[in-house]
């Protein structure tokens, strides 16, 4: 027998947040031990500054492009891309214009 409980749905990530002018906006869709999936959405012109997390990251993209430097080097994340942070190095993300990202922070202890 195939259970769901009344939270779960196919949901559109581009439709899911909007944008508001000259903010950032998030909205964590799962949060639990191992780790959370949270959304971005950038008005253009907005963006992260420089800085490190204590976990591995993955950045999908949802809408728009960004450029988001790991370690000082540039790489270009637009919709349908995804990119590995690794835990402790520095990064940014700069947004060309609007941009929706999901970022899935991993929690846990690296595999040897």
């Amino acid at each position: 027998m195939n259970q769901t409980n009344s939270t779960t749905s196919v949901r559109n990530l581009k439709t899911m947040l909007q944008y508001q002018d000259n903010a950032i906006v998030s909205s964590m869709l799962v949060k639990n031990s191992s780790g959370n999936a949270t959304l971005f959405a950038f008005d253009g012109g907005e963006g992260l500054s420089e800085h490190t997390a204590p976990f591995d990251a993955l950045v999908i993209g949802v809408e728009g492009r960004a450029e988001i430097p790991i370690a000082g080097v540039p790489h270009i994340v637009g919709e349908g891309d995804s990119l590995i942070m690794p835990a402790n190095v520095p990064h940014a993300v700069k947004p060309l214009g609007q941009f929706k990202m999901l970022l899935v922070m991993i929690r846990g202890e690296k595999s040897s």
